[in-house]
């Protein structure tokens, strides 16, 4: 079973009580989604391997660690999961970037794909698919599901609040999917909005709320 990871760290909650706030404007909350998303990055890279490399200080010879093995890629779900990618980039700026497009059928409410851009040898590197928000699940079921059926195995999932039922649904459907989550909120509502949320993330990185 992938591991399911509740960031506690000081900064990342005082982040997300920020983007919380009705009154936080778009360019501030694009500012901090992209803050919230390379912090919890950074403890999403925990686990990456390193390898022994020999190089010379100005001092001397000496060995160093390096990142070892598989490259790694992002993946945002569009359209709100271009706002953790920046963030992101900034510490891992040699990751590729792929796009998953997927909207909700108004009558079944299951996810669509729409678009699929992954690069070529994605199989080949860690995966990390980043939404903001996990609340019912299914969009995040279907994009790793994307990714599985072109090949890709070292898949994680970064968000930055959940709702349980988002999280059970990834679990069942991917239990080999390692899952990081800025803030576990309380339940769904009648629409489906994480409660207590911040609303519709997309609409608030990119103003068209």
């Amino acid at each position: 079973m992938g591991k399911v990871v509740i960031m506690d760290h000081p900064l990342i909650q005082h982040k997300i009580g920020f983007i919380r706030r009705t009154d936080t404007g778009t360019k501030d909350f694009r500012d901090t989604i992209s803050e919230i998303a390379m912090l919890i990055c950074y403890e999403a890279t925990r686990d990456l391997k390193l390898k022994d490399v020999e190089i010379e200080t100005p001092i001397c010879k000496t060995t160093v660690k390096e990142l070892s093995g598989k490259k790694l890629a992002v993946i945002p779900i569009l359209r709100a999961g271009l706002g953790m990618v920046d963030g992101m980039l900034n510490l891992i700026p040699a990751a590729k970037v792929g796009h998953i497009g997927l909207y909700r059928d108004p009558d079944t409410s299951k996810p669509i794909e729409y678009y699929c851009k992954i690069p070529a040898d994605c199989s080949e590197r860690e995966i990390f698919v980043v939404d903001p928000m996990l609340a019912t699940g299914g969009s995040a079921v279907a994009a790793v599901s994307m990714l599985k059926e072109r090949g890709c195995r070292n898949i994680h999932f970064l968000c930055i609040i959940a709702a349980p039922d988002g999280v059970k649904a990834l679990q069942d459907a991917h239990p080999d999917v390692d899952l990081y989550v800025g803030a576990l909120d309380e339940k769904l509502n009648d629409h489906n909005y994480i409660v207590p949320g911040l609303g519709d993330a997309g609409d608030r990185i990119f103003g068209t709320k």
